[in-house]
């Protein structure tokens, strides 16, 4: 592994399996991270993932976030500077409630290992896609 510099491209490198907008930062042999912006009025899909644990820390915007473990659920309010964590096997979804762009940085344990990761899981609100 080299070490790595980027900057935060304009246009995204892909869409989350959630339907998020994913711009991805560096990446090391243990983790990786990425921005991630929600656009205003969008709920992404109810996901968990199969093998990584995230840690997530909000630049900008209004939202909340739903998680779920076993039979502890909870809806948390966010905006800048909130920081959060999903254990690996977590249900969870997140929604933007404000008039601006939704962002996060997201750090992945271990690296993402690609679009089979997240799988579909019963949500706390509609999408759209539902």
């Amino acid at each position: 592994m080299t070490m790595q510099t980027k900057h935060l491209p304009e246009a995204y490198d892909a869409l989350a399996p959630d339907g998020s907008e994913i711009r991805v930062l560096a990446t090391t042999g243990g983790g990786s991270m990425a921005h991630c912006l929600l656009p205003p009025g969008r709920t992404s899909v109810a996901v968990a993932h199969r093998t990584v644990e995230e840690v997530w820390y909000f630049l900008a915007g209004r939202g909340e976030v739903w998680r779920k473990l076993g039979e502890r659920e909870e809806v948390i309010e966010v905006s800048t500077g909130a920081s959060l964590a999903i254990p690996l096997g977590t249900h969870f979804q997140f929604r933007n409630t404000g008039d601006s762009p939704l962002e996060l940085v997201l750090a992945t344990i271990p690296p993402w290992p690609g679009d089979d990761e997240a799988y579909r899981v019963p949500g706390r609100w509609p999408t759209g896609d539902d």
